[in-house]
């Protein structure tokens, strides 16, 4: 069984229920979730939109190798409204993005484990910091909180109350 890693996000309608419906989803088709990072307002990176974005991470254990394993995140993120456009970003419903897959390296045409983004993405060493801290970045071999104390990301990212936030 592997422990896989997986950074959840999106700045389209109610930004809390598509990542509860993506977890639910997670839970059922990938893998018993089994931690889950808090939720972050993070705003949008490599483009421009009014909406920031939530994210979060959530650790799950999975008997799915990684192809099948993207495959059934893309299955999600489509029954969840996600639309892909040309442009590499843009906004969405729900993103689903793997980070980590045990300490795996990978690098096929349609997916590279760790994700080649993560060292410079603060949105996604955030939230993976506070459940993974020492994890050791299989390529960089530094820990998660090394890559978000070296990361250059400007952008905000800021923990949320879900008790008294609303979409």
């Amino acid at each position: 069984m592997a422990k896989v890693y997986l950074l959840l996000g999106g700045n389209l309608g109610d930004r809390n229920y598509y990542i509860q419906m993506s977890e639910q989803s997670i839970d059922r088709e990938l893998g018993a979730i089994i931690n889950r990072s808090s939720i972050y307002e993070t705003e949008p990176w490599g483009f421009q939109h009014e909406q920031n974005f939530y994210n979060r991470v959530v650790e799950i254990n999975t008997l799915l190798n990684p192809q099948e394993l993207l495959e059934k995140i893309h299955n999600i993120e489509n029954n969840l409204g996600r639309e892909r456009k040309n442009q590499q970003y843009s906004a969405r419903t729900i993103d689903i993005d793997i980070l980590f897959y045990d300490d795996l390296i990978l690098n096929e045409p349609n997916l590279i484990i760790p994700h080649s983004q993560l060292h410079n993405r603060k949105f996604a060493l955030e939230p993976l910091c506070e459940i993974i801290p020492e994890f050791m970045h299989p390529v960089m071999n530094v820990t998660v909180r090394e890559l978000l104390s070296q990361c250059e990301d400007t952008l905000s990212v800021s923990k949320i109350d879900m008790q008294t936030t609303k979409n």
